[in-house]
């Protein structure tokens, strides 16, 4: 099952802004395709007055507006580390009387992951712009219940006035300047009682899951004037949960006679029956469902009725989605939430519910009769295409969102936990016949992934991914869906993924299930990723976290996700490695198969050993979370380290470091192919160089120019994950946590250079004493020191040493303007580029 990767915690920055000393260069960015979305889709809304027009939600990723080829187009991308958490869609709304109004209310959690409260974003005109209306509490767009909904709706006959149902006991809103201003409905009798694990302290499961959905009865009143009949279903369980308001809101009673053994999810209604349907499960939702119903309410007679489509042994799932044909009245749909096994379920009646008929049915255990035909040509990797007598899930699961549109009786869409499925033939479904219709996965342009490691090797494939919920892909063609996902093993989540840089087509990732159902989570590959096999040297239940792997690609050193650092060598079983913290960051040298780095605190470790053992080398100033360790795939020893408190750079394996001028953080770092042959890497960050944003230097970090743009913000910077193509100048990627992967090319001049380098005399780091240099350049840089003698500086075109003494093992002994010293203590000085020379052992 895949389930989406839970946002980390953040602060909130200034929004992204060009920084007066960073000048900014165009890019080109674009998804790289995965094209099934790759995540949940809690609902799909068709607008009811104009033909085509159809929003998507998603609850990491933002919303999405349906275009007339059945692609998709974002409406969120501007989104920032500063408003994160607009990706989280909890409900969406979109104008029956005036199309170009939607409305979506967004916000990731209500627990304290998530530190700022909802807003309900408003456009006018169809999501190509948004102004916010903040709310006095959070909405929670990745909580439990997501699904349930929509929350949010418009008054059809006055569609000033909008009602919005919260959670977390906030209750009933409203609002009568077009979503500008909210105030609560006091007189509402229930703010909802369910709470999915009261014994959670996270405060994920334990909150109260509040207020479903709202829903206007339009015959009720007339255009111009505020509808009177409204019906809110409450996730109450055991009590009245829908109540009906007769007075525009005024007042409000629960409906007599309703069933209150599960909770209501949807509520939709059919204007031409003059009945409110209603699904129900006995779970929030959208992992759980183990029974539930589904009722009519005819509104005229106040009466109920029992139409749920199976009942005994058959019915071992509740019930998600609903919906009603405008066009033929008494066709309405539900969807089961969840059946498992042996796949997905949606349901059809055409007389208002009297009889039904499923995608499938069992024609004798163990063949099933499947209903349909299987279009994935979209998304190939989504599969399995075998739609014959297999008992294998392909319909999907956690379908809480299901539409059929109102202009078109054959073109419906629902969502699952994975992409979007739909068709353009759903008439047929009526006909009787085997493979009727035929299920399509239409989600082209929905990139949805939660993405948790990249990497560029520098031959084979230019990007590899490892991503939450669907494992990774090889991606050969950057503008084409994968044929495949990883396999044998397959891993529903990946964690993390890394390439030996002496041999880049080994490459390890590590996948995340500790229950055993997916066997060891290391699994090795010898050939760019098209076929791995297990490490068996894993230990069962231990998973997730980071890994590095040797040049070589012989030795594997793991940070799990408990926190245990673990290394292996040929296979072998893996062990602990004490003499590293347990909170560090790591890296593995990419020429030198037996060096290792690991960065905690202010420290930076190092391993010559192949990652047996690990000593404290240089400080990292007085930085207290690394975020990440890089080095230069072409010198040993040249090390970069982004920090909470800057962005750190050493040229003598971490004996000591210089701080980069001008950067105050910096989470994901990435180095990429040079500006000119021969010349030294360019670096990209996701940092704070006066503002929060994504930065390109070509010249080591003395310069930047800022590479993204107010339409593309890519989300929370600490949460992203950046490699750059070291074949491509320019190039780089960026894994996002909920819009996939984007690539960006530079299509605008880079502006001239603004500094010159300045270089630090400094004596090995031994200690966390912080000195800061003095210049007159633009670019300066903080240096540790051992001594509490400020360190001096040079002017010059590289990074230089003192002219006398001996180069350390692995420091620089020569380049293009190089004045230190030429001798080494210890090896060989050995010339890796026409600027960058090195000592290495003999």
């Amino acid at each position: 099952m895949l389930r989406p990767t839970l946002l980390a915690t953040v602060s909130v920055a200034a929004a992204i802004s060009l920084v007066a000393a960073v000048s900014s260069q165009t890019y080109t960015w674009k998804n790289v395709k995965i094209g099934g979305g790759g995540g949940f889709v809690p609902n799909i809304v068709f607008n009811p007055s104009q033909k085509g027009l159809a929003f998507a939600r998603t609850d990491i990723g933002g919303a999405y507006r349906l275009n007339s080829d059945d692609s998709w187009t974002p409406l969120l991308d501007f989104v920032d580390d500063a408003r994160w958490n607009y990706w989280g869609v909890d409900a969406i709304a979109t104008d029956p009387v005036d199309p170009n109004r939607l409305y979506l209310a967004t916000g990731m959690y209500t627990n304290s992951w998530d530190p700022n409260n909802g807003q309900i974003l408003i456009s006018t005109d169809q999501g190509k712009t948004f102004t916010p209306s903040v709310l006095p509490f959070k909405v929670g767009g990745n909580m439990p219940g997501r699904g349930m909904g929509e929350r949010l709706a418009i008054d059809p006959n006055s569609h000033n006035i909008l009602y919005f149902g919260a959670r977390s006991g906030h209750g009933l809103y409203k609002s009568t300047d077009y979503g500008a201003t909210w105030t609560q409905v006091k007189k509402f009798p229930s703010v909802g009682t369910y709470v999915a694990d009261p014994t959670d302290t996270t405060g994920y499961n334990n909150d109260i899951m509040g207020l479903a959905w709202v829903t206007f009865d339009s015959t009720s009143g007339s255009n111009g004037t505020a509808t009177p009949r409204i019906f809110v279903g409450v996730a109450n369980k055991g009590s009245d949960n829908v109540f009906v308001s007769n007075d525009a809101g005024s007042t409000w009673t629960a409906v007599a006679g309703q069933n209150n053994t599960f909770l209501p999810h949807k509520g939709a209604l059919s204007v031409a029956e003059k009945s409110l349907y209603i699904s129900y499960s006995d779970g929030s939702g959208p992992y759980d469902g183990t029974s539930g119903s589904v009722w009519k309410y005819n509104i005229t007679a106040g009466t109920w009725k029992d139409v749920t489509p199976v009942s005994g042994s058959d019915l071992y799932f509740g019930f998600g989605g609903v919906a009603i044909d405008a066009q033929r009245p008494g066709t309405i749909m539900v969807a089961a939430l969840n059946s498992w096994w042996p796949d997905g379920q949606i349901f059809r009646s055409t007389d208002g519910g009297a009889t039904w008929t499923g995608l499938w049915a069992w024609q004798s255990y163990p063949t099933l009769n499947r209903y349909y035909a299987y279009d994935d040509s979209l998304a190939p990797w989504i599969g399995p295409d075998d739609t014959i007598d297999t008992l294998t899930m392909q319909i999907g699961w956690m379908m809480e969102g299901l539409s059929i549109d109102p202009f078109d009786s054959n073109h419906w869409l629902y969502g699952t936990g994975e992409t979007i499925y739909g068709g353009h033939d759903l008439l047929e479904w009526d006909a009787g016949t085997s493979r009727n219709i035929t299920l399509k996965s239409l989600a082209d342009g929905v990139e949805e992934t939660s993405v948790q490691g990249l990497i560029s090797p520098p031959s084979g494939p230019h990007l590899i991914s490892a991503i939450g919920d669907v494992d990774g892909f090889v991606h050969n063609d950057l503008d084409t869906a994968p044929q495949v996902s990883f396999s044998n093993p397959t891993y529903s989540s990946s964690s993390d993924i890394d390439y030996a840089g002496n041999k880049p087509a080994t490459i390890a990732r590590v996948g995340t299930a500790t229950d055993g159902s997916q066997g060891k989570q290391i699994a090795i590959s010898s050939d760019a990723g098209t076929t791995w096999s297990q490490d068996y040297g894993a230990a069962d239940d231990v998973a997730g976290g980071k890994i590095a792997l040797s040049a070589d690609g012989d030795t594997i050193l793991w940070k799990t996700s408990s926190n245990a650092i673990l290394r292996s060598q040929y296979t072998n079983a893996f062990t602990t490695v004490s003499s590293l913290p347990s909170s560090a960051v790591i890296a593995s040298d990419k020429k030198n198969n037996s060096i290792f780095y690991g960065a905690s605190g202010s420290s930076l470790y190092i391993s010559t050993d192949g990652a047996l053992t690990f000593s404290a080398a240089g400080s990292l100033g007085s930085s207290t979370s690394p975020f990440r360790v890089i080095v230069n795939p072409n010198v040993t020893g040249d090390v970069w380290v982004s920090t909470d408190k800057g962005l750190f750079h050493s040229t003598d394996s971490g004996s000591s470091f210089s701080a980069v001028s001008g950067v105050t953080q910096a989470w994901s770092i990435a180095l990429g192919a040079p500006k000119a042959f021969g010349g030294y890497p360019t670096i990209f960050a996701a940092a704070n160089i006066g503002g929060v944003g994504y930065f390109r230097s070509d010249d080591a970090g003395v310069n930047w120019v800022q590479i993204n743009d107010a339409a593309h913000g890519f989300g929370s910077a600490s949460a992203n994950v950046l490699a750059a193509d070291p074949r491509v100048y320019g190039r780089v990627y960026i894994g996002t946590n909920g819009r996939g992967i984007f690539y960006g090319d530079a299509s605008g001049a880079a502006p001239a250079p603004t500094a010159t380098a300045t270089s630090t005399t400094a004596t090995t780091v031994k200690t966390t004493t912080a000195s800061t240099s003095s210049t007159t350049t633009k670019a300066s840089s903080t240096t540790a020191s051992s001594t509490t003698t400020k360190a001096s500086t040079t002017t010059s075109t590289a990074p230089s040493s003192t002219a006398t003494g001996t180069a350390p093992l692995y420091g620089q002994c020569g380049g293009i303007g190089w004045t230190g010293p030429t001798v080494c203590a210890s090896g060989t000085c050995v010339e890796q580029n026409d600027y960058y020379s090195q000592c290495i052992p003999s």
